[in-house]
């Protein structure tokens, strides 16, 4: 499909199947758009669902090339890996995760395909698929790199994977130095993403990064200024932090996506609290607990003395065991499956958040200017937490110890985690302030002018720049 001078540039969107890449590639999509270029999101039928309300919406409301979806149907041959027709790790257990992969392998083929008929500008899809590196090299498409994380965890990341510290060191606990950082940063060999035990892969995902145009960070740069300094630092790739993307909305009917029929209630329930007197507690769509430690936490939570909004993730957390103590409604709201939680961290009543520390949950809790009690379980959600502890200073761990994913966290750990972040005195009051200051610094960024808006805009020049030299029409 041929492209004429002054025509919006096209761009494809290409996310991992989860809510958790999902949400932001949409996002990046809706700011584009909002900057001229035509934008489509590329996804199989399964997933449709979850996309087509909030992209119609986006379409209803911006004066702006549309937003398109285009779905790409998995082939008959593995449809057996699809745990119950599941198309997303949102809605499937983690012991069908290997399958999955093995199905959106067979992707390679229909997706280089779906890019020759359709002759995007660019397309932007996900480091764990670095495969798409070489469809679009092939075709002469940019491609840029989205690996769902900030500056801080891609430096951590390259050093791992540069020096490799931890094959040094004699156990999982024993604590060793992330080397070349702006601070020290020790981690432990139980606190590294399972993604650094596939050393090939990892190579490959680098080779990929280098074929391409460069990378797409969701993160702004005051929040994080030494590290997006070191990770574009030659020779590191071309890269543009253009979040956060959680704030692309205004309006609660976009912003999480989609209004649930208990939205109101919620809002009432959060209406009736006193400001800052909330504690949200969301351990994002994938993590699974156990029915001991949802227990566990339930008992802290009652015993933090502080109303509570509790997310519990419906799938996996809790079916078959007694985990609900009764009488605990009572003392705050207790919701199973799913509720909008950039609307919930941006409501007054909101004074705290207990999270597991994914990039997006991440950066919606500094956006929203909310302290946070911080809880990784697994990826790079431990490096997230250092980034929260460590460097910013907005966030209280609740582990007293190191331990991963087996360590079932005490209702006293809960407690005492909770009322650091919500309480009062000095410590408590300077993370406070901390965290509004980043929160206005967040907003700043996104705002025209700002440093993620600029990013934006000399990100998008230099791919119609791309594409005037392939076409031979006069750039920007």
């Amino acid at each position: 499909m041929g492209t004429k001078a002054g025509d919006p540039l096209k761009i494809f969107f290409f996310p991992l199947m989860s809510p958790g890449h999902m949400i932001p590639m949409l996002d990046i999509a809706k700011l584009f758009c909002r900057r001229g270029v035509s934008a489509t999101i590329v996804t199989t039928p399964g997933n449709e669902p979850l996309l087509r309300t909030s992209i119609d919406r986006a379409n209803s409301t911006y004066h702006h090339p549309l937003i398109h979806l285009l779905l790409l149907p998995f082939p008959p041959s593995v449809h057996h890996l699809l745990p119950s027709g599941s198309e997303n790790l949102g809605s499937m257990s983690a012991s069908d995760h290997v399958d999955f992969f093995i199905a959106i392998d067979a992707l390679r083929g229909p997706l280089a395909e779906l890019l020759g008929a359709h002759r995007p500008d660019c397309l932007v899809s996900d480091s764990i698929f670095p495969w798409t590196a070489d469809a679009a090299f092939a075709l002469g498409i940019p491609r840029l790199v989205f690996h769902g994380h900030g500056a801080f965890p891609l430096c951590v990341h390259r050093s791992l994977q540069l020096h490799n510290p931890h094959a040094g060191v004699s156990s999982d606990s024993e604590p060793f130095a992330v080397e070349g950082l702006p601070d020290h940063i020790q981690m432990t060999r139980s606190e590294i993403s399972p993604i650094f035990c596939q050393p090939d892969f990892l190579r490959i995902i680098a080779e990929a990064e280098e074929k391409s145009f460069g990378v797409v960070v969701n993160t702004f740069y005051k929040l994080e200024p030494a590290y997006a300094e070191l990770y574009r630092k030659p020779p590191g790739p071309r890269a543009w932090f253009v979040g956060p993307v959680s704030l692309s909305d205004k309006d609660d009917a976009d912003r999480g996506g989609r209004l649930h029929p208990d939205h109101h209630r919620w809002l009432s329930w959060l209406n009736s609290k006193a400001e800052n007197s909330v504690v949200y507690v969301c351990f994002g769509s994938l993590c699974e607990l156990s029915g001991k430690q949802l227990r566990e936490i339930a008992l802290g939570l009652a015993a933090s003395g502080q109303p509570f909004f509790w997310v519990v993730r419906e799938k996996g957390d809790v079916a078959g065991e007694d985990w609900l103590p009764e009488g605990l409604e009572e003392r705050g709201m207790v919701v199973i499956g799913w509720a909008p939680q950039v609307v919930v961290l941006n409501h007054p009543a909101v004074g705290g958040f207990v999270t597991h520390c994914g990039w997006n949950s991440t950066l919606e809790g500094v956006a929203a200017g909310v302290p946070m009690v911080t809880w990784p379980l697994w990826y790079e959600q431990f490096v997230n937490e250092k980034l929260l502890t460590e460097v910013v200073g907005i966030g209280v761990r609740v582990r007293r110890g190191g331990g991963g994913r087996s360590w079932v966290v005490t209702r006293e750990e809960v407690a005492a985690a909770v009322a650091a972040v919500m309480g009062g005195g000095e410590e408590a009051e300077g993370r406070r302030r901390r965290a509004m200051e980043y929160a206005v610094a967040a907003r700043a960024a996104v705002e025209e002018g700002g440093s993620s808006y600029q990013d934006i805009g000399r990100l998008l020049a230099e791919l119609a720049a791309a594409r005037a030299a392939r076409g031979g029409e006069k750039g920007p």
